[in-house]
């Protein structure tokens, strides 16, 4: 049996979805006589691409050994799945166990999400002001533009 890498692209509205997705697909491997190494669910992210009218995709990667048969049948369920946006599958010479370099990442952003989450308790008031601030200057831009096309229209008006 080889080993192989699995990276999926699932629909972002699918989301709530995905672990019932991930326990099918487990459970295919496991009743084709292959083993499940690695599971990694790394949550909506951005795509560098917009894809089927899609900025944001749900991002899982799975780590299995299996036969060709097996994984076969899986790319199969993806091609007709159409919450799977994508998918890519790459072999692998030995199984893949520790964390990847992504989800490490994911593991760092949800880390200083709760400590900038602690931190901003006290900054909610500043946060505000910046929006009433920005909505402000919209105001005013948007203000100084009607103004500016008024001098405008009235001799069009006077000429015609």
């Amino acid at each position: 049996m080889r080993h192989y890498e699995i990276v999926l692209l699932i629909h972002p509205d699918q989301s709530e979805q995905v672990p019932a997705m991930l326990e099918r697909y487990k459970n295919s491997v496991t009743a084709g006589g292959g083993k499940v190494h690695r599971v990694e669910d790394w949550g909506r992210r951005q795509l560098a691409y917009m894809i089927q009218k899609l900025a944001k995709a749900h991002y899982l990667c799975i780590n299995i050994e299996c036969d060709n048969k097996v994984l076969t049948e899986l790319e199969t369920g993806f091609r007709f799945n159409d919450a799977v946006l994508r998918h890519l599958t790459v072999a692998k010479s030995q199984a893949e166990t520790a964390p990847s370099v992504m989800m490490k990442a994911v593991d760092r952003e949800e880390a200083r999400r709760g400590d900038d989450s602690r931190r901003g308790e006290g900054r909610g008031d500043d946060s505000r002001r910046s929006d009433d601030s920005r909505r402000s200057d919209d105001s005013r831009r948007s203000e100084e533009a009607r103004r500016s096309e008024e001098p405008r229209r009235a001799p069009q008006e006077a000429t015609s």
